[in-house]
């Protein structure tokens, strides 16, 4: 006899909320969401199908999670914003699939009406990290324990955070981009980078992740290289890149590492070389 397969047997399997349990009337749960003791739901919410709130967590208004996440004790998603700009206007958190909140992780939703903290699926924020208002973090990203995100910060894909790093608000930090722990980011962060300390240093490429991202050695060399000419020529970074893009070939992950870096220039905030 066929096996049912789990996930559509989940699908079918209504909402369990613990009695200790205070969900609000207008919060909707999907099928297969699982609430635990003492947790809190409020108004305007939505859980994906399969997602498990456990035991004291907070979920506030106008948050949204997908299916499949977790959500561990303490943890507070959809908080009001820790801004003096904040009025009280309708804003939202957007949290996507399969992510993970450990214990006591927080997050924000954002600053200005209809505005939007979003947290990309198959993201893992790790126990006491923290995501300010009006972030924009990507998919797979791992941030760790006690990682601080000041608000209005852009996180692309797979970026990973080691522990007790801390990020000024506006940073953007670039696909695939490694973050030491205990690393303070006053700049932007290029994609495909290892970067560390105070002040702000880029070390090398973010070998490790480039090779189970399934990137190409030859595209590692590249960036090697790109790396030097940023970091140990006695060029400018605008005449370092002109560089890269008239020496190092036309990959993907070049032209998206010439571009942010461009992008990050003209927005005033500039990388740590």
């Amino acid at each position: 006899m066929t096996r049912p397969d789990r996930s559509r047997v989940q699908d079918r399997v209504g909402p369990l909320v613990h009695p200790a349990a205070t969900v609000d009337p207008g919060a909707e749960l999907e099928p297969g969401v699982r609430v635990g003791p003492h947790a809190v739901i409020a108004d305007h919410t939505r859980i994906g199908a399969g997602t498990w709130i456990g035991p004291h967590a907070v979920i506030e208004e106008w948050t949204t999670l997908g299916r499949d996440c977790r959500v561990y004790p303490g943890a507070v998603l959809g908080g009001v914003p820790q801004d003096r700009h904040f009025k009280g206007e309708r804003s939202f958190l957007r949290i996507g699939d399969r992510v993970t909140a450990r214990e006591y992780v927080s997050v924000s939703r954002a600053t200005g009406e209809d505005a939007e903290t979003v947290v990309g699926n198959d993201t893992q924020m790790l126990a006491y990290s923290h995501a300010g208002h009006n972030c924009q973090i990507g998919s797979g990203v791992i941030i760790t324990n006690f990682t601080q995100l000041s608000g209005h910060v852009v996180v692309e894909d797979r970026v990973v955070f080691s522990g007790m790093a801390g990020v000024i608000q506006f940073a953007r930090i670039g696909t695939l981009a490694m973050v030491t722990g205990l690393t303070r980011i006053l700049k932007d962060v290029p994609p495909y980078m290892l970067v560390e300390g105070d002040p702000l240093r880029i070390v090398t490429i973010n070998r490790v992740g480039l090779q189970r991202a399934g990137v190409s050695p030859e595209v590692q060399l590249t960036l090697r290289r790109a790396h030097r000419l940023l970091t140990r020529s006695a060029l400018d970074v605008s005449h370092a890149l002109e560089r890269i893009e008239r020496e190092l070939g036309d990959s993907r992950e070049v032209r998206h590492l010439v571009k942010f870096i461009r992008d990050s220039q003209a927005r005033g905030m500039g990388i740590g070389r």
